[in-house]
């Protein structure tokens, strides 16, 4: 803790030496431009409080869809209010949460090398379409902020020589060891650029497009809290923090979850809890867990929710061998440590199935059969450069449904197609049944197969499931009832309604996993305001089986339960419960 002598010495006016956010400060930028930037943060979240909006506390009935602005297109109307008008028609409420991934103007990575942070894309309609999308959903934003487009306006200032922008981006001279850096991308970690300066060479995490800012500036970081609190303006509800992890460089690191990352979460936290408070930050760092769940903080202090990264491959590997024994062992340690904090559990995404996340749950022979299985049914699969110069398996690019087809049994068509929709549903089953709150990625939910050809047409692996459709070809396909995208459609909908129905679903409350059934995922769910427990049964093998279970522990009855999925009555005595191939049963007494 600084002395107060030394805050008298900077000759600025304090509201409390112990203020989190000067404390925050000080600690990034040292005590004079520390105290400075505290001071300025307080000008933001004056000129940008929002006091009469209320934290809003998610509940059962809260589940996201994930999309492209421009997902649906039909002609001569914005993408946007196309994508409002198939959300009211198909989901109802049964969605009532929306992520727009990046809406802004582009010029690579599918939005995410963005070239103006406060513009809407043209393309996809105005700021007025997306606060019409806000008046009906609960919005997630993207703020991508790890990097910036090299058209962006703050780069080409910083290529022209404007000495207002010289520190906002990471260049590097002379030859520092790099090596211990650690980056989710097989391509060079620095990028040359010709400057008014003469060449210089740019920090560029991602791609030669994606120059990384410099938070080791504080105009950089107040720029971007700006950003933030505009977001919060123009309706945001969730603010997701791209590839928040690599946000501060420290030459001589690893340059991934150092303490000022953290740090600068904790700042925005408390700067948003101030002026914003109904705002959630969530974290997307495609890491090992345990690196992942310390975007939780303390649990008052950082990110809301974090993205569940080794939920995905987990439930691949079991739905694929039939297995529920890793999956069932991991999810038995998942804890929050407050209950303000959950995950946000997801399956697919537009981009792939990180395989990072589950090294050390997985062993290596495990995840090199999630490769095998993924290019055997005509997914890619990208890879990292490591330490040593090796390269390792990084991201499977595969549609989800695809990825489960690879163990359908022989048959008629028709047959395979229905065993692999059970899959499916199997799989969100899982995802539906543990805690924390369910994202949907559009292409699941309508039933989507993977996009070959987009591979071939844009040249990068993760087009595979990012397909852009006509509304017209899928309304046509929703319509017809048999068709793979109508049955996956109204099952899933179907499970999250009835999701919404029991406040044991509740996203902060208990879940207690059984283990010991390879063949069975079960799961034990209790609300936070609620006794009446949910018991969560899911055959993840293509045989039936028969489960046996201390029932009036788990469910405080031993003669018979309602199953919520199929409205039926199911008896408990005897040898059990019957569970049909990749059945799913959520029993409630």
């Amino acid at each position: 803790m600084i002395e107060k002598e030394a805050v008298k010495e900077c000759e600025i006016d304090v509201i409390e030496v112990r203020d989190t956010l000067q404390n925050h400060c000080i600690a990034l930028y040292g005590v004079k431009a520390g105290l400075e930037t505290a001071r300025q943060l307080r000008r933001l979240i004056q000129t940008h409080r929002m006091p009469q909006r209320r934290a809003y506390d998610l509940n059962e009935q809260d589940a996201m869809l994930i999309t492209y602005g421009d997902q649906v297109r039909e002609p001569d109307t914005p993408p946007l209010r196309t994508l409002g008008k198939l959300c009211e028609m198909y989901l109802g409420d049964v969605v009532p949460c929306l992520h727009l991934l990046p809406f802004f103007p582009y010029t690579s990575d599918d939005g995410f090398s963005v070239a103006d942070y406060r513009a809407v894309d043209p393309a996809l309609g105005t700021w007025a379409d997306i606060q019409q999308l806000a008046g009906r959903y609960l919005m997630m934003f993207d703020a991508v902020i790890n990097h910036a487009s090299v058209q962006h306006n703050w780069f080409q200032s910083f290529l022209k020589g404007d000495p207002h922008y010289q520190d906002h981006f990471v260049s590097v001279d002379g030859n520092p060891d790099l090596t211990q850096v650690v980056r989710p991308r097989a391509l060079p970690l620095l990028t040359s650029f010709k400057t008014e300066a003469g060449e210089k060479r740019v920090w560029t995490t991602f791609s030669a497009d994606q120059v990384d800012l410099n938070y080791r500036h504080p105009q950089v970081l107040l720029k971007i809290v700006d950003l933030l609190l505009f977001y919060a303006e123009q309706g945001a509800e969730f603010i997701r923090l791209d590839a928040i992890a690599y946000l501060w460089k420290e030459l001589g690191t690893t340059c991934i979850h150092l303490p000022q990352t953290h740090q600068v979460i904790q700042l925005m936290r408390a700067v948003l809890d101030e002026a914003t408070p109904h705002v959630k930050l969530i974290t997307e760092t495609n890491v090992p867990h345990i690196d992942n769940i310390a975007y939780f903080g303390n649990g008052t202090n950082e990110a809301q929710l974090v993205y569940n990264f080794a939920l995905p491959p987990l439930t691949l590997h079991t739905l694929q061998t039939g297995d529920a024994t890793a999956i069932a062992e991991w999810a038995s340690n998942l804890a929050l440590p407050s209950d303000k904090t959950t995950f946000f559990n997801f399956l697919a995404s537009h981009d792939g199935v990180g395989l990072n996340p589950v090294r050390g749950i997985l062993n290596d022979m495990q995840i090199d059969n999630l490769v095998n299985v993924t290019q055997q049914v005509g997914g890619k699969v990208s890879y990292k450069t490591n330490g040593d110069g090796t390269q390792s398996p990084y991201e499977l690019n595969v549609n989800y449904f695809d990825a489960l087809t690879g163990q359908a049994d022989e048959g008629s068509e028709a047959q395979t197609e229905a065993q692999s929709i059970d899959r499916f549903i199997a799989a969100h089953a899982i995802m539906f049944s543990l805690i924390g709150m369910p994202g949907i990625y559009f292409h699941s939910l309508f039933g989507s197969r993977g996009w070959s050809a987009g591979v071939e047409l844009l040249g990068h692996n993760r087009a595979i499931n990012r397909e852009k459709l006509n509304l017209a070809d899928l309304e046509s396909e929703l319509i017809e009832r048999h068709s793979c995208r109508s049955r996956v459609l109204r099952r899933l909908t179907h499970l999250l309604r009835v999701r919404g129905q029991h406040a044991a679903f509740d996203p902060y409350g208990k879940q207690l996993i059984v283990k010991g059934l390879s063949s069975t995922l079960i799961v034990q769910r209790v609300g936070r305001n609620s006794r009446q427990p949910v018991l969560c049964l899911i055959n993840v093998t293509d045989q039936p089986t028969q489960v046996c279970l201390p029932w009036r522990e788990l469910l405080g009855t031993d003669k018979s339960a309602d199953d919520m999925v199929n409205g039926s009555r199911c008896l408990l005595r005897g040898l059990g419960v019957t569970m049909e191939p990749y059945q799913v049963r959520w029993l409630t007494h």
